[in-house]
């Protein structure tokens, strides 16, 4: 299957959901997503979910839409970034319906994809020539008219009209940083990550950041021994925790912070066949219910936190028992049980571990899927996903530009001593969870070398040579002359090397010359009292 095959199959039923709202044939937008996205590979729809290459205007920014700066036909452009791709296919449709340049393509037939391609080209959608034949060309190798015929049929047979206000959105999340003018069409709002049986314990559109999976690992408090992890840890920053499914019962609370799982919560699930499901949620910042309470899927149960005696860092450890008829008790891995409830709920979030998704093992028919991303892949999905609760993109354009150079270093770092694919998923999960690159792979002359980027997007870099130590937040020069040696397409990465070497040593010996400078002058003005008092 082609790549482009492989993109309309998964945006299909989207695009098709757009041509019964909007009446624009579900095969022109997906060309035009395959086209403007590449396949969803573009740097655009990486970072932002924008898989139409639709530019921040004016009345975008002012409803206080989110942005992501890059450069286009001009440099440092805004386009709009959405929370999910069905963020983005809705907008898109918007933007055709609600703009004039467009007006004659909706006096056509909902499947005419010809006239509504040529329609698109003279609207001036694209500014190269030949777009409409582009996207027929996408549109006929692919047989993507069989989407249009399909939902033709489907209105046809159970007598449906076209528009809005009788095709209700369900398939995704409405942002509501997308204005539109049709006040009065009916929102719905289906959530990926819950539905009405169903949830997994925090809400995310796209997956869970497992730190930490369940089974033997080293001890994180004492590195000297391995331990028994009895659940997942899951990287999370002050989220609601959600009861994961309904008719469930609070058996336990604990609200003493200093214990080893911190403040915690435990929930009980009864099943047909006598036995139980237990959940346990640890590390809580606080807790808002009380044992006895009965709570139904998505409800919320607390908040994520950093308690506890055993942490090192705020996450959300999730773990489950199970409970036998005649009382015995086993720890689960929670993975087993979280793919039982997303086939349970058709919760589609996947569960990822350094790139892998933990879920998949454990889900029927499975065995076929390649469930690991290449490093790249995942490097991309960590620093561009507010699913991870550790992505550096922002609308801000200086941390757009610091997650730009942060990238471009750790794919450079992981890269020069030639470790494996896994190897290089988990460098990667670990620099983004602490938003830290290791230098020393690029500067092994030195004894410590790190590169920290802080909530306010500032880079501050941590060096040893062995002789001084350095602590400082990188200046604007420094800044643009690292960008500019990581973004140079004809430096080899051993080039880049050197070059980055040469500065990080440049600034130590920076700093190395001006404490010597000021301990000559201490010793200086010590001598000169010291002829005073004689």
């Amino acid at each position: 299957m082609s790549k482009n095959q492989q993109y309309a199959e998964r945006y299909a039923a989207e695009a098709m959901e757009q041509m019964k709202r909007y009446g624009i044939p579900a095969s022109v937008t997906l060309a035009q997503g395959i086209l403007e996205s590449r396949n969803g590979q573009s740097e655009l729809s990486q970072l932002g979910n924008n898989h139409f290459g639709v530019k921040a205007s004016n009345s975008w920014l002012k409803n206080g839409g989110d942005y992501l700066v890059y450069t286009d036909d001009k440099p440092n452009e805004k386009f709009c970034k959405y929370a999910t791709v069905g963020d983005s296919y809705e907008h898109h449709s918007k933007i055709l319906k609600n703009s004039s340049r467009y007006s004659q393509c909706f006096k056509l037939s909902p499947d005419d994809y010809k006239g509504w391609t040529k329609g698109i080209e003279r609207g001036g959608y694209a500014t190269n020539g030949g777009y409409a034949a582009s996207l027929q060309k996408i549109i006929e190798i692919n047989g993507l008219q069989k989407y249009d015929q399909q939902v033709m049929q489907e209105m046809r047979a159970e007598g449906k009209k076209f528009g809005v206000e009788q095709n209700a959105r369900t398939s995704a999340t409405v942002s509501s940083s997308v204005s539109t003018s049709n006040n009065d069409e009916k929102k719905q709002t289906a959530s990926q990550t819950t539905n009405d049986k169903y949830s997994f314990p925090v809400k995310r559109d796209e997956f869970l950041f497992v730190t930490s999976p369940f089974g033997m690992r080293q001890d994180p408090m004492d590195k000297s021994k391995q331990q028994m992890h009895k659940g997942i840890d899951i990287r999370a920053k002050h989220d609601d925790v959600l009861a994961t499914e309904n008719g469930g019962k609070v058996v336990a609370v604990n609200h003493k912070a200093n214990t080893g799982g911190g403040k915690s919560v435990t929930v009980e699930y009864a099943r047909s066949d006598g036995s139980k499901v237990q959940t346990t949620y640890m590390h809580l910042d606080s807790i808002a219910v009380k044992v006895g309470d009965e709570v139904k899927a998505g409800q919320k149960l607390g908040v994520s936190g950093n308690t506890g005696t055993r942490t090192t860092g705020e996450h959300l450890h999730f773990g489950v028992k199970n409970i036998s008829a005649d009382g015995k008790t086993r720890d689960v891995d929670p993975a087993s049980y979280l793919a039982e409830i997303a086939q349970k709920g058709n919760l589609k979030q996947q569960a990822l571990y350094n790139g892998n998704d933990l879920l998949a093992k454990y889900k029927e028919n499975s065995s076929a899927v390649d469930t690991s991303l290449s490093p790249d892949d995942w490097m991309k999905k960590l620093l561009s996903s507010e699913d991870a609760s550790t992505g550096l993109s922002s609308a801000d354009p200086i941390m757009g530009l610091v997650t730009t150079m942060y990238s471009s270093l750790l794919a450079l770092a992981v890269q020069i001593d030639s470790k494996s694919e896994e190897e290089q998923r988990t460098q990667i999960s670990e620099a983004v969870s602490k938003r830290q690159v290791d230098l020393k792979p690029l500067i092994p002359t030195m004894k410590e070398c790190v590169l920290s980027v802080g909530d306010n997007g500032k880079a501050v870099l941590q060096a040893d040579n062995g002789t001084t130590k350095v602590t400082r937040e990188l200046t604007n020069a420094e800044f643009c002359r690292l960008s500019q040696v990581l973004g140079d397409t004809n430096l080899s990465n051993d080039a880049k090397k050197m070059r980055i070497a040469g500065m990080v040593n440049t600034i130590v010996l920076t700093q190395q010359a001006s404490q010597n400078y000021e301990q000559v002058l201490e010793q200086q003005e010590g001598q000169s009292q010291t002829m005073q008092r004689k």
